[in-house]
């Protein structure tokens, strides 16, 4: 089967501009690949990449063995990600967003999906309230619910450590690793060397040297001196 994702000399950035070397890494069923770096190395950026958001500046990239075409329902149908701390809906309550979530990507028993979801990030006491009510942690906690409100083959997160308290942060780790162990596969660009150590197979180092990929253990511990 082809992998997840395949990305071979990927060069990503704006206009004819790079940010960072070009990226090479594969991503299989049941794996989760983080990328890690510095602030403004490039790890966003290829995610946006990945997602078809940016065309890449050169090299090749393949999500579900396929070229990436974000306008396909196909595409759309398989790939969940949370990168924008505003994507949400305004006007809808924390409960309304992610049954509208949920319900609008065919879940089954979309109701008991939220009251769950509701209950895992905390926002059971708030699924009246509407987003700007919310605190920027509350929000963080619901676009990353609204991540998993739906069926996904793909969960692509940028950097979901952000505004998190110590113990959602361990919730979180838990629930990519229960992700990345019921086959789904899982990338995301974080600074939390916690997080890759509890849920990533393997990681790249994006900078603007050269790509490296990395054991776990290895990405954590730079990213913990990097932090000293």
């Amino acid at each position: 089967m082809a992998p997840v994702v395949h990305a071979r000399d990927l060069q990503v950035g704006y206009g004819e501009a790079p940010v960072c070397a070009p990226v090479t890494f594969t991503l299989e069923e049941g794996a989760a690949v983080a990328l890690v770096g510095a602030n403004g190395s490039g790890k966003s950026t290829v995610l946006k990449t990945v997602l078809g958001l940016l065309d890449p500046l050169g090299g090749d990239v393949q999500v579900l063995g396929r070229p990436v075409d974000e306008r396909e329902t196909s595409f759309r149908r398989e790939v969940s990600s949370v990168l924008d701390d505003d994507a949400y809906f305004p006007a809808l309550t924390v409960a309304e967003h992610l049954y509208l979530t949920a319900r609008g990507h065919g879940v089954l028993g979309a109701k008991a999906e939220v009251a769950a979801l509701l209950e895992e990030f905390g926002l059971a006491d708030h699924a009246r309230a509407t987003p700007v009510s919310l605190s920027s942690g509350q929000r963080r906690r619901l676009l990353l619910a609204a991540g998993f409100a739906r069926p996904r083959s793909l969960l692509v997160l940028d950097e979901p450590e952000q505004r998190l308290d110590q113990r959602m942060r361990a919730r979180l780790a838990d629930l990519l690793r229960a992700e990345r162990d019921a086959g789904g596969a899982v990338l995301i660009a974080t600074h939390d060397p916690d997080l890759v150590a509890a849920v990533c197979t393997r990681a790249v180092h994006v900078s603007d040297e050269a790509s490296l990929v990395l054991e776990p253990a290895e990405a954590a511990d730079r990213i913990a001196r990097v932090a000293l």
